[in-house]
């Protein structure tokens, strides 16, 4: 038989009309075998965590695993590297941290594009960040602590898990809008930065409530505040920083799915619907919630949006304070 490209492009036209087009397919057979979500962190960590209490919650609604792997290294970069490369048939995605948004402005050209490669999916989980000091330094308030640094030549120290990340950029927040001198010293590891809190070496840190709550419940360390947009329902009695005349300390790791810029828009919308419902399910709440973690569902635009917003706001921060990722 002598099929014209007129009559193919017909045939699939009647299809798609007929709702039997491969979009719809894709949205009804998908998953039709295991789907992997890739960590850009090693096993243990909030990410690693809570991508595991999300992946256990999909399999067992859609019936088929949701396998996490661990691809750490470069900053989150070899992870984001892995995705935005992969085959774009909805059986592999990434579950993007925040350094995503401060990659480029940190380490310069990257070796896929972000805005191109890769979409957003769905936003999962926000990790609020609490500023906190040894509860014998001679400062007991943010204003104390920031009066403290203006008085010392060599102003604060604080305590960090790396150049860039979100502890960091908002302490260099802090530092401008304060108009205080600060340095920011990388630890790895909380355990390690806390050691040194603790032993007065450094002055304040920016970290999970869930990894500090134990020196915090033993009179060890104090909370000033915390830099998210809201007061955390973590630890509600901590004020915002914003509430102490700091609008703009506004800063929190966060999560979310991203797949391949070629993924079929419906398994793309149907993966966005069933986070949304994961994230709405009390035993998936209380998990993450023990994790230091607020569940934060949002739609894929809203996520580009948010994703958007972050690149642009840490770009100028990092280009005024001057910061290279290593």
């Amino acid at each position: 038989m002598n099929v014209t490209r007129r009559t193919l492009l017909g045939t699939v036209a009647a299809c798609l009309s007929a709702g039997f087009g491969f979009p719809a397919r894709a949205r009804d057979d998908w998953p039709s075998r295991y789907v992997r979500m890739i960590s850009p962190y090693g096993a243990g960590g909030a990410n690693d965590i809570s991508l595991r209490i999300l992946a256990e919650y999909l399999g067992n609604r859609l019936g088929q695993q949701f396998i996490v792997e661990n691809r750490p290294g470069a900053g989150t970069r070899l992870a984001n590297e892995y995705v935005a490369h992969a085959a774009a048939d909805g059986y592999t995605f990434l579950y993007a941290a925040a350094p995503y948004a401060t990659a480029e402005a940190l380490f310069g050209k990257l070796t896929y594009d972000s805005r191109k490669d890769l979409q957003p999916v769905a936003m999962a989980v926000m990790a609020p960040i609490f500023l906190i000091i040894n509860a014998e330094a001679p400062f007991k308030s943010l204003q104390e602590l920031i009066a403290y640094g203006k008085s010392r030549p060599d102003g604060l120290t604080f305590a960090s898990p790396g150049v860039g990340s979100q502890p960091h950029l908002a302490a260099e927040l802090l530092f401008r809008d304060a108009g205080v001198k600060g340095l920011n010293i990388p630890f790895r590891g909380d355990a390690m930065a806390y050691t040194e809190l603790l032993a007065g070496r450094v002055d304040a840190t920016l970290t999970a409530i869930s990894t500090a709550l134990p020196y915090i419940e033993t009179g060890k360390l104090r909370v000033l505040g915390v830099a998210s947009a809201d007061r955390s329902p973590l630890y509600p009695q901590a004020p915002t920083l914003r509430e102490q005349g700091f609008a703009n300390v506004v800063a929190s790791g966060w999560y979310g799915f991203m797949a391949p810029t070629a993924t079929p828009g419906p398994i793309v919308d149907r993966l966005q619907q069933e986070i949304v419902r994961a994230l709405a399910d009390p035993g998936v709440k209380q998990k993450l919630l023990i994790q230091g973690l607020e569940p934060r569902a949002g739609t894929a635009a809203e996520f580009g949006t948010f994703i958007d917003d972050e690149t642009r706001k840490w770009s100028e921060l990092i280009r005024e304070a001057s910061l290279k990722g290593e």
